[in-house]
Order: structure tokens, then sequence, then C-alpha cells
């Protein structure tokens, strides 16, 4: 594991935000908010994990520059960038369930 100081920051973005929200209210409103909570807890403290090795996942430069995909459970896909210089990570999105993330992220909705 590296030094504390050469960890990245990760950063949620308000859209990565609202849709972890929208995750845990829409297995809350089918399971329970227990369930929600974990299930939103453990996606939330994998998105974390990207201080550590922050380029891992997939390239998705086909739909806009710089963007990395990784899954979670085979039930999400986190969609994030990594800035170098800034060391840091920034959430875009977190799309649940098969969402389309792929019109969301295109070069032409950049």
């Amino acid at each position: 594991m590296p030094p504390a100081d050469r960890l990245y920051e990760v950063i949620f973005d308000r859209a990565a935000r609202q849709d972890l929200k929208d995750i845990y209210d829409y297995i809350a409103s089918r399971a329970s908010s227990a369930i929600a909570e974990r299930f939103a807890t453990n996606l939330y403290q994998h998105c974390i994990k990207l201080e550590h090795v922050p380029e891992r996942g997939t390239r998705r430069d086909d739909l806009r520059g710089g963007l990395r995909t990784i899954g979670y459970r085979r039930r999400a896909t986190i969609l994030f960038e990594v800035d170098r210089e800034r060391r840091q990570v920034v959430i875009l999105g977190i799309y649940y369930g098969g969402r389309n993330f792929e019109d969301d992220f295109g070069e032409e909705s950049a």
C-alpha cells in the first residue's frame, strides 16, 4: 500500500452523489433500508479505494477523453476521471442496474 502522502483524493461530483442517493432509494423501496444502506456504503467504499490505485478499470476514451469505468458487484458501473497533477479521482457518475451511461458521456455531451 502506498504511503498516505501518495494517495489520491477521491471526489464525488454532484451527479455522482445524487446517483448514490438514488441507488439507496431504489433498493430501500424494493428491499429494506438496511439492505440499501449496506449496498450504498459498500459501493461508496469501493469508490474510495481508487485513492490507492486510481488508474484501474477500463479506459473509455471512445466516449470522452480520460474517462474510466469500473464495475461493482455486476450491478453498478462507476465512471471517473483521474487528475494526476492534483492527485485526484473525480467520480462522475454511478450507473445502477444496467442504466445506459454511454449516452450521457459521449463526446457530443461533453
